[in-house]
């Protein structure tokens, strides 16, 4: 299962399985986000896990299906577009309060709903699982350790620190 040929993606349970995936890790990856009030919540994070799947699923059908002896088509320029316009929709998240810079969580978050989008469309199961662990951690176990850490008022802060 954690093998797959990335290029078998043509049987319906294969598709489901890396659409499916991406989906529900979307979904998981959000729930912090919900929790804490952000516009950016669970069905931002699942539809930008999908649509990533999505994208690198059909880059490689594409490329297995137009690959010929004179052709050999490029999947990972999907990769290279996704980065791209994720970081346009991740920098439109975040923006300047005051001398704050809010939502920057937010739109790392969203980044990361897209590599496990990616690495699930591709097939790389163990990637999006080892990936998924360290994300869940980073969002759940090091906000906990942030609430020990002593509070600094950012208001009364030299602004060249």
């Amino acid at each position: 299962m954690f093998d797959h040929d990335p290029l078998a993606v043509f049987s319906w349970t294969e598709l489901t399985l890396r659409l499916g995936t991406a989906s529900l890790i979307g979904l998981l990856i959000g729930l912090d986000r919900e929790i804490t009030g952000h516009e950016a919540g669970i069905r931002t994070h699942a539809l930008v896990a999908l649509s990533s799947a999505m994208i690198m699923v059909s880059a490689l059908m594409l490329a297995a299906q137009l690959r010929g002896e004179d052709y050999a088509p490029d999947p990972l320029r999907a990769v290279q577009g996704l980065s791209q316009a994720i970081g346009f929709i991740a920098a439109g998240v975040i923006f300047v309060r005051g001398a704050n810079v809010v939502n920057m969580t937010t739109a790392a978050n969203i980044w990361v709903a897209a590599a496990i989008g990616i690495a699930a469309g591709a097939g790389q199961y163990r990637l999006v699982l080892v990936g998924t662990g360290f994300g869940i951690a980073l969002l759940t176990l090091v906000k906990l350790f942030e609430r020990l850490l002593p509070r600094r008022d950012k208001s009364k802060q030299n602004p060249d620190d």
